[in-house]
């Protein structure tokens, strides 16, 4: 397991790695996984809890489903992410919060209320959001969807190579984001297996993840219970914890830094075990 020297990432004052848990999080009543467990503002709040005890150094808080779905506007958007964030900040000042939102009116909102990284899942839609983590110092996560709009599922989607179109997208999304002012050590990239793609590209995009992290910039995935997962092994949502933890052993083998899991304590022993078979950064 060799990879270039690890590029430091810094979120929230301090340096984050070589391997990081980013515990999932959804203030939505329609999540494909919990089926909206943590809809419910306290139920929110103790999950957080939960995941900082069991040893999640980020927390990524959502307020809209990734899937197609009812439709969440800004406001609804903002009622279920905001007052979370500054909760958490409030009793878990030494964690990293994250929010999945492409929205910049959003990121402003939390950034102002605590958040230290925008988790962009959809590619960019809205170039505003880039400016806002420039403007509070905070960090950025850069995926590739394939163009879609948010909260829709490719038709037919194609690709010549997909991992090099991956790689392409994403790292001019981090540079542009770097001339806009955002630091350098706090922006990650993300393949953002299952948006804008079929099972075939996200297993291509997984086994070769090792030409994304050679890019040097720090790497998220996020596997956790995945559609491609599913189809690969012909396991319904709830039975994918197993196909999950042999993708996220590839992906830090492979040289992954940060990883968005539902099960922060399966994740952990997952990637402890990796840890132990190569031992080295």
């Amino acid at each position: 397991m060799s990879h270039p020297h690890l590029a430091p990432l810094r979120l929230n004052g301090r340096e984050i790695g070589p391997r990081a848990i980013m515990a999932v999080v959804n203030r939505t009543p329609d999540s494909f996984f919990d089926k909206g467990a943590t809809y419910a503002f306290d139920a929110a709040l103790a999950a957080a809890g939960r995941a900082v005890e069991d040893g999640a150094d980020i927390i990524d808080i959502g307020g809209v489903k990734a899937g197609p779905g009812e439709d969440v506007g800004v406001t609804e958007e903002l009622r279920r992410v905001v007052d979370l964030v500054a909760a958490v900040r409030d009793l878990h000042p030494g964690v990293v919060i994250s929010v999945d939102t492409w929205r910049a009116e959003v990121g402003e909102a939390v950034a102002r209320a605590g958040a230290d990284l925008l988790n962009d899942t959809w590619g960019g839609p809205d170039p505003r959001l880039a400016e806002v983590a420039a403007g509070h110092g905070i960090g950025l996560v850069c995926s590739h969807a394939g163009a879609l709009d948010p909260r829709t599922r490719p038709h037919r989607i194609g690709y010549a190579d997909v991992m090099a179109e991956v790689i392409g997208h994403v790292t001019a999304e981090a540079e542009r984001a770097v001339a806009l002012g955002v630091r350098r050590d706090a922006i990650l990239i993300d393949p953002a297996h299952d948006f804008g793609k079929n099972t075939r590209h996200s297993l291509e995009i997984s086994r070769r993840l090792g030409e994304m992290t050679a890019t040097g910039w720090p790497v998220l995935v996020a596997v956790s219970n995945k559609d491609f997962i599913g189809e690969t092994l012909g396991r319904p949502v709830d039975k994918r914890g197993a196909g999950t933890l042999a993708v996220l052993g590839v992906s830090a083998w492979l040289g992954a830094r940060v990883f968005r899991v539902h099960d922060v304590p399966a994740a952990r022993r997952a990637l402890e075990a990796v840890q132990t078979l190569a031992p080295g950064p």
